[in-house]
């Protein structure tokens, strides 16, 4: 499509711009005279309702129309004219492609043109309909910050700000999307991030070829490089110290318009198992926590197929006490151990997605509530054994132990392979789950770092990302950042 410009002739301007928005009622198209005395025909051009009307009024349209000193002739420059010495708003451009133009209006801005002139005033005049910082649902601590992120991306870099006082926090805005023209910030702290690394997310980011990212998720899913996997490649969080952290480790942070999460990379197995208020404690409890975490996780994995495999084909791996109340209480069931298994998962994933869709009181107890009824009810109508009934309890009581869903996610999904495995082959069938699981995740890598580092090539970094892994040893210990960041600044504290 060729590229069309500003005419110096305003009735040509105009007929451009109507026929452009045409059946858009939300487009403001207004023209009037400037100078109180000069009568100099001008246009004005904004989109209803997400721009400041206080803003266009006294900061724009009454200096237009009654600032006759500064106004010159027709054909004078101007919006030149005008732009420094009658508008008084900070932010102001000129722009001669109606494409940019366009692209303007529909951020907020408002365009001026003015006969004579082959150029328009582009002006900052946003005012976005926002909600307030929030507080944050998903990733709640007990000691620590309160807030979130929000959907503006303006509103998010100035909760970084606040944090960053430096002039070493890089904040490069650009817009991803042919027809959403989404507005994203890359965040990094120069001279800490690694130049490959950058290079390599600027390269991914300019690659997005799409009409249309409407959330955080969608940048997410298609920068992944292996994007069959369950597990997740780039970390989001919608709290502002945790990216802020993520900023002095080295890493980038890449904040979406109209998105309340941030993306964090490069990732590592490691970072999603790490909780904001990690940091925030003492190092014993947060260790013996994270431990708790990975236990979780392993639990999560394999429980049903462990119960599967010992009872089909393993018995004598538990003591004789244990397989006789096993089998005594699934004396009335009808169906096999893995379809027993597979109702009560189902069962449980149905209630996790209810309780999620529905409002926040009525989905907690309908979660606390339907788990208890329908559970009992399960057992005495002798569809399942009370011992499914504890094993899929502990499975969903283990998944919400992990503090990032993305991985929660990956475990689900992972889970209902170890249980077909294990039902096939026994005890064999689940280490081999385990073990595909496991090189699975070996074969990962986000922006060229391992997936399971520092659980691999710890070597690199001196091992010193060993003591912020399983176990999180004194912050005084921590002396040194992560691989992520640049050789020449990873000391961090002398």
């Amino acid at each position: 499509m060729k590229q069309a410009y500003v005419s110096d002739r305003l009735n040509e301007n105009e007929k451009t711009i109507r026929n452009t928005f045409d059946k858009c009622d939300d487009i403001i198209i207004r023209r009037f005279k400037a100078g109180a005395d000069k009568n100099i025909d001008m246009l004005l051009v904004y989109t209803d309702n997400i721009v400041d009307t206080d803003v266009i009024e006294q900061s724009l349209m009454t200096n237009l129309m009654n600032r006759t000193d500064v106004i010159g002739e027709n054909g004078s420059n101007i919006l030149e004219i005008l732009m420094s010495k009658a508008i008084s708003v900070g932010e102001v451009d000129r722009e001669n492609a109606f494409e940019n133009i366009y692209t303007s209006i529909l951020l907020g801005d408002t365009a001026v043109f003015a006969e004579g002139d082959s150029n328009a005033l582009i002006i900052s005049t946003k005012g976005w309909p926002t909600r307030g910082v929030p507080e944050a649902e998903n990733e709640v601590v007990v000691q620590g910050p309160k807030d979130a992120f929000a959907e503006s991306v303006s509103k998010n870099v100035v909760l970084m700000r606040r944090r960053i006082r430096d002039t070493a926090l890089k904040v490069e805005r650009s817009k991803i999307g042919r027809r959403s023209k989404t507005d994203i910030a890359v965040m990094y702290i120069d001279g800490i991030v690694r130049k490959d690394i950058l290079d390599r997310v600027k390269k991914q980011l300019k690659n997005i070829d799409v009409d249309a990212i409407i959330d955080a998720g969608y940048i997410d899913q298609m920068t992944e490089k292996k994007w069959w996997s369950p597990f997740p490649q780039i970390q989001m969080t919608e709290r502002p110290d945790k990216a802020s952290a993520a900023l002095f480790e080295g890493r980038v942070v890449v904040a979406v318009d109209n998105s309340p999460l941030v993306l964090m990379l490069p990732s590592t197995l490691n970072t999603f198992f790490q909780a904001a208020e990690d940091y925030y404690d003492r190092w014993e409890i947060m260790s013996f926590i994270r431990i708790i975490r990975y236990v979780a996780a392993l639990i999560a994995l394999i429980l049903p197929g462990l119960y599967i495999a010992v009872t089909l084909y393993n018995p004598e791996l538990l003591p004789a006490q244990v397989i006789l109340k096993i089998a005594g209480s699934r004396l009335d069931v009808p169906f096999s151990t893995v379809i027993e298994v597979l109702i009560m998962e189902i069962a449980f994933e149905l209630l996790r997605e209810a309780g999620i869709r529905l409002p926040s009181p009525i989905g907690s107890t309908l979660g606390i509530v339907g788990g208890i009824v329908i559970g009992q009810a399960a057992v005495d109508a002798g569809f399942v054994g009370p011992v499914v009934v504890i094993i899929s309890a502990v499975t969903g009581i283990c998944t919400f132990v992990i503090p990032n869903q993305a991985m929660v996610n990956g475990i689900r999904l992972c889970k209902y392979v170890v249980i077909a495995l294990s039902a096939v082959l026994g005890i064999f069938g689940l280490w081999i789950g385990v073990l595909l699981v496991i090189i699975h995740l070996c074969g990962i890598e986000s922006f060229g770092i391992p997936y399971m580092y520092p659980y691999c090539s710890a070597a690199e970094n001196g091992f010193d990302d060993l003591k912020d892994s399983i176990v999180r040893l004194p912050l005084f210990m921590l002396k040194k950042r992560p691989v992520f960041a640049s050789p020449e600044e990873r000391i961090r504290r002398r």
